[in-house]
């Protein structure tokens, strides 16, 4: 199996579970790949976790795979057999439920009462409806997820297990670590 060269790529798609820093991952990324980065969720929300129209929704997401190059994180099912017919690499943080929780909790701690970076007009909360979701994404959503994978060249996917299996691959391929992104 032909391994692709991230630095080679510039449509990239990163999904999985919360709490699995699919918008770290992107922001460094665009970093060091000088590709602009999407977050799905700050088009899903507006100020204040008001929820945006998802047909609205949708044609924002939509409309980046035009662009020539884009990084886009997030897992909405609407768009994301789309995105990843147009990607080039396609990355799933494929963690256990433990390893999504104590992402949301360590998440939740360092940025409670900040802005998100990566959905600006929403501060940092964490709910009971959010915590049950993330404790059955991976019965109820992965499997849905993998059926979507099963139609993407297997050399254009990257998938990890765990943080330190992608901190690793991530160090092997720029020579530095991943930087956390702190709520501003």
């Amino acid at each position: 199996m032909e391994e692709i060269s991230i630095k080679e790529v510039s449509k990239i798609s990163i999904i999985g579970g919360p709490g699995t820093g699919k918008s770290t991952l992107s922001t460094n990324l665009s970093r060091v790949l000088n590709i602009p980065n999407y977050h799905i969720d700050s088009f899903n929300y507006e100020d204040d976790w008001v929820k945006r129209d998802e047909k609205e929704r949708d044609m924002m997401i939509l409309d980046i795979l035009n662009n020539e190059k884009w990084i886009i994180d997030g897992t909405y099912r609407s768009t994301l057999e789309e995105r990843l017919k147009k990607s080039e690499l396609v990355i799933f943080l494929d963690y256990n439920t433990f390893a999504k929780l104590k992402g949301i909790i360590s998440r939740f701690i360092k940025g409670r009462g900040k802005e998100k970076f990566d959905i600006p007009g929403c501060k940092e909360k964490m709910d009971l409806e959010f915590i049950k979701f993330t404790l059955k994404w991976n019965k109820k959503k992965r499997k849905d997820i993998l059926k979507y994978l099963n139609n993407v060249d297997k050399n254009k996917v990257l998938i990890f297990k765990r943080r330190k299996d992608l901190n690793n691959w991530y160090k092997r391929e720029f020579n530095i670590s991943i930087e956390r992104i702190l709520n501003r």
